[in-house]
């Protein structure tokens, strides 16, 4: 059991996403080098950062 809740522990960083689109999202594919992005980070990227 005590495996299981320090893994969860140990997530809960990883769970913590901004909404797609949102002003905070947008600053942090900013930051995020451009070949990392996947195909559809991209393409969101675009609609909602670029084209408001």
């Amino acid at each position: 059991m005590k495996k299981v809740v320090m893994m969860f522990l140990l997530a809960m960083p990883l769970m913590a996403c901004t909404e797609v689109g949102s002003e905070a999202w947008c600053k942090d594919m900013q930051e995020k080098p451009k070949g990392d992005w996947t195909a559809n980070e991209a393409s969101d990227y675009t609609k909602h950062c670029i084209f408001k």
